[in-house]
């Protein structure tokens, strides 16, 4: 099975079996959109919702946010073939990782992504958004099946081992 990484910003589309699109997930969502008639899938990772005001962007850093990233994601499965009124959405990500921050940025992006996909008449089934830990997603476009998993902590480091004193030494080594 060929495997399609994407972070912050990126996109795929496909069309054919046997392809896996993937990403790591903490604040940011990921949506997942198919077309079951013409089995036509993407997957886009965005990082904020919508640009603050004034602000000049360039075309790289319009596709963090979620505005820009829904619309390149719906048109290029338009481009091969998907029709808009047959598509399904998957949302996943949106965790608040980091507490203390202010305005929840995690549960703002879902929130926007729904809002987004509602106002679009884009049908959304399984949503795994919030809580605090990050994801791993992996999304069969083919299929429309995508499956979502808890990133744990990372395993403990174990301590270094103790060194012996060297003899005859002023130096003690630990």
């Amino acid at each position: 099975m060929k495997r399609l990484p994407i972070i912050q910003g990126e996109y795929q589309v496909v069309a054919e079996p046997d392809v896996m699109i993937t990403t790591l997930l903490g604040s940011c969502i990921a949506v997942c959109l198919q077309d079951r008639l013409a089995k036509v899938g993407g997957m886009n990772h965005f990082l904020l919702a919508e640009p603050s005001g004034g602000r000049q962007l360039s075309a790289a850093d319009m596709q963090c946010y979620g505005i820009h990233a829904m619309e390149l994601l719906i048109n290029e499965m338009m481009k091969r073939g998907a029709i808009r009124s047959r598509m399904s959405a998957q949302l996943y990500g949106g965790a608040n990782v980091v507490s203390g921050l202010g305005a929840p940025i995690g549960t703002n992006n879902a929130a926007f992504a729904r809002r987004f996909l509602e106002v679009e008449g884009i049908a959304v089934g399984h949503t795994d958004v919030g809580g605090r830990q990050a994801r791993k997603v992996e999304f069969l476009p083919y299929l429309g099946k995508a499956r979502c998993t808890y990133v744990g902590d990372a395993a403990p480091v174990a301590p270094p081992m103790p060194v012996a004193a060297v003899a005859g030494g002023d130096l003690e080594l630990f």
